[in-house]
């Protein structure tokens, strides 16, 4: 695999691991956390799968099913790809932002890590350790979540959906992310031992959290596996450790999506 310091070109690195440690021969799974609706964090995508030529890619935009549609011969035509994908209905940003990402694929294996929306919501209710496909303990789900940590999450949820949510809801949400996050992370180590790696994931990049996101899940299920996670951001964050890299770029134009609540 190539050095890793390709990987954010101008982007700012932020790690206190030792400097030869970004030259290591192998790097099983990169993730790489974008802002959804930001075009330059896709472009930096593609250009880092360009550079990693990945095995196998995991989205987290995709059903195992859509990631089927998703064929070689199909990737070289982005109208025809949106179109088997269903994209453009899904509710994700327009797929002429992500098909950068499809182009830069080559032949790699599409692994899709969507879960149902009604599963995800029943997370919420019952809790991610209950309703995760699989062992949750091999993902750290039968455990609480630790109360400073639950506090921080629940506060980053609230802001997410504009304070508009009933604080009795918060921690449901919460365990929604887990039940996410360990899905994501059981397809990425599907992935690899099917594929032999390295694995990227696109993801946003609160799943690509070091501390309890996407990185974490892996590393409880298999600490021999090597992980680095990439956060594309538009801010300086407070504690640049949540990622291994950590790029800011200019933000993407929107309108607020808070305004219906005022």
């Amino acid at each position: 695999m190539s050095s890793l310091t390709n990987l954010i070109g101008a982007g700012v690195l932020l790690t206190a691991a030792p400097v030869l440690a970004l030259d290591l021969p192998r790097v099983d799974i990169v993730i790489l956390g974008e802002v959804h609706d930001n075009p330059i964090h896709h472009i930096k995508q593609a250009e880092a799968v360009t550079t990693i030529l990945p095995s196998a890619v995991v989205f987290e935009m995709l059903t195992p099913d859509q990631a089927a549609q998703a064929t070689v011969d199909m990737r070289s035509d982005e109208a025809a790809l949106e179109a088997a994908l269903g994209w453009n209905a899904s509710g994700w940003p327009d797929f002429a932002m992500y098909y950068p990402i499809f182009e830069a694929l080559d032949d790699a294996a599409i692994y899709g890590a969507a879960l149902p929306r009604e599963t995800v919501r029943a997370a919420v209710d019952s809790g991610a350790a209950a309703i995760f496909p699989g062992d949750p303990a091999v993902f750290g789900l039968s455990d609480p979540v630790p109360a400073a940590q639950l506090d921080t999450r629940k506060q980053l949820q609230d802001e997410a959906h504009c304070n508009a949510l009933p604080a009795e809801m918060l921690a449901g949400m919460v365990e929604a992310q887990r039940l996410r996050d360990a899905a994501f992370a059981q397809t990425a180590l599907q992935a690899l031992r099917d594929t032999g790696g390295p694995v990227v994931v696109i993801t946003g990049h609160g799943h690509a959290r070091k501390d309890w996101g996407i990185p974490a899940k892996i590393a409880l299920a298999d600490p021999q596996v090597d992980i680095w996670s990439v956060g594309f951001v538009e801010a300086a964050l407070p504690q640049a450790e949540q990622f291994d890299f950590i790029e800011v770029t200019e933000p993407a134009p929107r309108e607020d999506p808070c305004a219906a609540f005022r």
